[in-house]
């Protein structure tokens, strides 16, 4: 009976000691189920905040594709207006050419001589016109009483 007694002991020993080993595995596996949870809800939380990510970089990725064409627009619309106020400087350059070799000196003193000789010849024709019209006047005034009645010269 000895034997069986101390089987006994050292079996309820034995049990004591699994069972304590259960319990402490028990909480052992408390403790990782609950570390697998809190993992699993930061994997979410990161799932969800690498999908943010994603859609932010494609936002940002359009809204620079949209800046790329407002800035090749713009460069396209400054270009014409460079190249339009180009072909204008260029266009008063080619004027300002023409002025000066216009107005030189040589060519000066040539104009004002034709200048004085177009209003000599103005004033010429201007004299010789109204000497015209004085000597029709005077024709005018001649006819007029030739035929007036009563004149000397409308009763012969």
């Amino acid at each position: 009976m000895k034997m069986i007694k101390s089987v006994s002991d050292s079996l309820e020993k034995e049990l004591a000691t699994l069972q304590s080993e259960a319990y402490q595995l028990e909480g052992i596996h408390k403790e990782k189920e609950e570390l697998c949870r809190k993992l699993q809800f930061q994997y979410d939380e990161s799932e969800q905040d690498s999908a943010r990510q994603l859609q932010n970089n494609k936002n940002i990725d359009e809204l620079l594709e949209q800046y790329r064409c407002e800035i090749q627009e713009f460069k396209l619309k400054h270009r014409k207006q460079r190249m339009k106020f180009e072909n204008q400087l260029q266009l008063l350059i080619e004027q300002h050419k023409n002025l000066h070799s216009v107005f030189t000196l040589e060519r000066l003193q040539g104009e004002i001589e034709s200048a004085e000789k177009t209003r000599s010849q103005l004033l010429s024709a201007e004299q010789m016109k109204l000497d015209q019209l004085h000597s029709l006047e005077e024709q005018l005034e001649e006819a007029k009483t030739l035929k007036q009645p009563g004149s000397p010269a409308a009763e012969t």
